[in-house]
């Protein structure tokens, strides 16, 4: 037995029981559901819908920013290698395009509570570049006073003064991708900086008063042993920062040509990665921080601990958030939408993306459309997500349903789950347990009515 706290037990035979392939449940339906019958018209309604109403939810904007100097191996996100800083102007013109399109369709009330920059490498652009796209997004969206705004950060590329400068733009959180401080690791994977390079940007985003800083980890790496990421675990616990995601990494060269440059005889077997998850929470928490779910960590006095305290915690596209339900603005390519009950997506080239704008169109692929059934599933899902507890009265008012009958086959296939102590099931309510909240994604696919239909999808394992 694993003790990880006081009230988190956890063996390595539960983990190998309950250690699924399955989604992250960012969305539901999941994003390899989306379909091309799902169109630029479709997603126009959803937007038009909105604009006829006055009691729309806040707004919440991501803008992908692709471009890299340089490929990290392990990368899955949707990039652009290049070290031509000039294709930045161009990319910038097509986004001011694309903001135009949406903000004149989604109603006049709308207020923005949270702004991500992801990549990419925001930091790719440059300190003007990044103030040129600042005031495009405020020209088009209005920003409430207590907006979230984060940026990802590459500590290769960033500088004390871009720090400085997106704290006066109004970022107030930001995240660091970490992976690994040993040398060895960095040179199988090919994003080599030192831990001096991560202390110093750490330390420049506190001075410049950002009121959040995340660190990304990430497991299962070539060339990773328990010494090696026990150490990795020493110096960033040093650097203290305010919360830590630590992720597992899917091996899928099929799918990501970059993981082809990896040699895989470098990976560590399946029990070494088991036993490097498990000693990492272990000195996690011994450490201080608080697991929240999933992958994500946080020190006792962040807002995301504070949200999972109060039931007042959510997900979306970005991860776990503290901001209750938006309607969220994707920007760029590849980027994703959910505007009431659709979900769309842009088309994943910057070619096609220009080519769509040119014409005047909102740059869409492919996209979903909610049943009621499916709203329903995503509530719960995502509830359950957010280790939050299912209130059964609640779901059967909002629903007009009898829970007990409509999931009667769910409700069977969560007893292993109970007989584990993963979660308890009450007439009232069923509830996550502290160590529970490792396995909610195994917990959430028993209402997931897709995941037995035919998918283009490698999902991931929680280990």
């Amino acid at each position: 037995m694993t003790t990880l706290s006081s009230d988190m037990e956890i063996s390595e035979e539960l983990v190998r029981k309950f250690d699924k392939l399955g989604p992250r449940y960012t969305s539901y339906p999941t994003a390899d559901r989306f379909h091309a019958a799902f169109t630029e018209q479709t997603y126009r309604s959803y937007l038009d819908l909105r604009a006829a109403k006055t009691d729309n939810p806040p707004l919440s904007i991501y803008i992908h920013l692709p471009f890299c100097e340089s490929l990290c191996y392990f990368c899955a996100c949707n990039k652009i290698i290049t070290k031509d800083h000039e294709r930045v102007g161009e990319y910038l013109r097509y986004l001011d395009k694309e903001m135009a399109l949406v903000a004149s369709r989604i109603g006049k009330d709308r207020k923005t509570v949270q702004l991500h920059l992801g990549g990419g490498t925001p930091t790719f652009f440059s300190a003007d570049e990044l103030r040129q796209l600042m005031a495009m997004v405020r020209s088009h969206f209005d920003f409430t006073a207590d907006a979230e705004l984060g940026v990802e950060i590459d500590p290769r590329t960033v500088q004390a003064q871009t720090l400085s400068m997106l704290a006066e733009l109004g970022f107030n959180r930001n995240s660091f991708g970490v992976q690994d401080f040993d040398p060895a690791v960095q040179q199988a994977v090919n994003r080599i900086q030192p831990l001096s390079m991560v202390e110093k940007a750490v330390a420049e985003s506190r001075k410049a008063n950002f009121q959040s800083i995340n660190a990304d980890l990430i497991y299962g790496l070539p060339k990773q042993t328990m010494d090696s990421f026990s150490r990795t675990l020493d110096d960033l616990i040093r650097v203290s920062p305010d919360r830590i995601a630590l992720y597992n990494y899917a091996h899928l060269p099929q799918r990501f040509k970059a993981q082809r440059l990896i040699v895989e005889s470098d990976l560590p077997s399946a029990e070494a990665r088991l036993q490097i998850f498990l000693m990492s929470m272990r000195r996690l928490l011994d450490a201080g921080y608080v697991y929240i779910g999933l992958d994500h960590f946080s020190k006792p006095d962040d807002e995301l601990n504070k949200a999972r305290l109060d039931k007042t915690l959510h997900r979306n596209f970005q991860g776990y958030t503290t901001r209750s339900e938006c309607d969220l603005i994707g920007l760029g390519v590849s980027a994703i939408s959910k505007v009431g009950d659709s979900y769309s997506q842009a088309v994943r080239t910057v070619s096609a993306y220009y080519q769509h704008l040119d014409a005047g169109r909102l740059p869409i692929e492919k996209g979903f459309e909610l049943s009621q059934d499916d709203v329903l599933r995503r509530d719960i899902i995502m509830t359950l997500m957010c280790s939050a507890p299912v209130e059964v009265e609640a779901v059967n008012r909002k629903y007009g349903i009898d829970f007990n009958s409509y999931f009667a086959a769910e409700l069977v296939r969560l007893k292993p789950y109970e007989e584990a102590g993963l979660i308890t099931i009450e007439p009232s309510a069923i509830r996550v347990t502290p160590k529970g909240r490792l396995f909610v994604r195994a917990s959430g696919m028993v209402f997931d009515k897709y995941l037995g239909q035919p998918t283009t999808s490698t999902y991931s394992k929680l280990i």
